[in-house]
């Protein structure tokens, strides 16, 4: 079931458009990856889905229904550009958005409570944002965005700012939210974080969608026939069988990328490595979603 439908929505600035026909499928309590170069469009749909803009046409589907004001309380953002008022209070400023976000003064004393505690910000309650390391609001601002616990999360480049400690964290709280139900949208260049994290994956580039679907599906989608060998020897003349793309040491080992042939059968290439190398393994090298991701955008750049 999907928490949030988008219908071939178009969203226009003067003469440059930043959204053609797009539609999406968000499933419900997953880990979404929007994706895109800069300008292609990832920005404008995120402000439509927080009714900050609205499409000039199509539509969008919260729940089943058409997106409304009243849907702001069940949805958190956190912007790639932080927004925390430098003179506040710390303690002030999330007890302020939390009650913005519909919740009442116990309910949100005890929610900020629990957050300052996991995250170890006790002592910065009284303190003014400006007094914190961008670490330290980079936290703040994360549970400004979850503490109202929202059905729908959209994170935009979360992890930006957060030394590997803290980005662990983080990634361990996002991964905690789906689990206790959230749905959220993950939008990042980091692609190492969306082959660890996402669950379904959307691609836009020039304001158009260009992928779209569920992680591994679209891995075996743009395999290529690329097997890796991990092997202690020397390579036999393997022409007859296979293309080698690559051939180097690894560690204790050699490793080796080849690409065999539609003629010769894989039985007969791993018997030919058998008989001539103590094999290690050898497995089938599906592409990493930067590989998915520079192909995909250079293809739909050129169309």
């Amino acid at each position: 079931m999907s928490l949030l439908e988008i219908d071939a929505v178009t969203k226009r600035y003067a003469s440059h458009t930043a959204l053609d026909q797009v539609s999406l499928s968000v499933p419900e309590n997953s880990i979404f990856g929007l994706l895109g170069p800069n300008g292609a469009g990832k920005t404008s749909l995120i402000r439509i889905i927080n009714q900050i803009t609205a499409p000039d046409s199509g539509k969008v589907l919260f729940q089943g229904q058409p997106l409304q004001q009243t849907h702001i309380n069940a949805i958190g953002y956190l912007p790639e550009e932080r927004g925390l008022y430098k003179k506040m209070e710390v303690g002030e400023q999330v007890m302020y958005l939390a009650r913005l976000k519909g919740l009442s003064k116990e309910e949100a004393t005890q929610r900020i409570k629990f957050w300052f505690e996991k995250f170890e910000l006790q002592s910065w309650w009284k303190k003014k944002v400006e007094e914190l390391s961008k670490g330290m609001q980079q936290k703040v601002q994360f549970i400004t965005t979850v503490v109202h616990e929202p059905k729908l999360i959209i994170l935009d480049e979360p992890f930006s700012g957060f030394d590997p400690l803290n980005a662990n964290l983080i990634r361990d709280e996002i991964l905690e939210l789906r689990k206790k139900g959230s749905t959220i949208i993950f939008s990042t260049h980091r692609m190492e974080t969306v082959e660890e994290l996402c669950d379904h994956v959307a691609l836009i580039n020039r304001a158009k969608k260009v992928l779209d679907g569920e992680k591994n599906a679209i891995r075996q989608q743009f395999r290529d026939n690329t097997f890796e060998l991990r092997y202690s020897g020397t390579l036999p003349d393997l022409s007859e069988y296979a293309e080698i793309l690559s051939n180097q040491q690894d560690t204790d080992h050699q490793l080796a990328l080849i690409r065999p042939s539609a003629t010769s059968s894989k039985r007969g290439l791993i018997s030919k490595l058998n008989d001539n190398v103590e094999l290690i393994s050898f497995a089938e090298k599906l592409p990493t979603f930067n590989d998915i991701f520079i192909k995909t955008v250079k293809e739909s750049s050129h169309e």
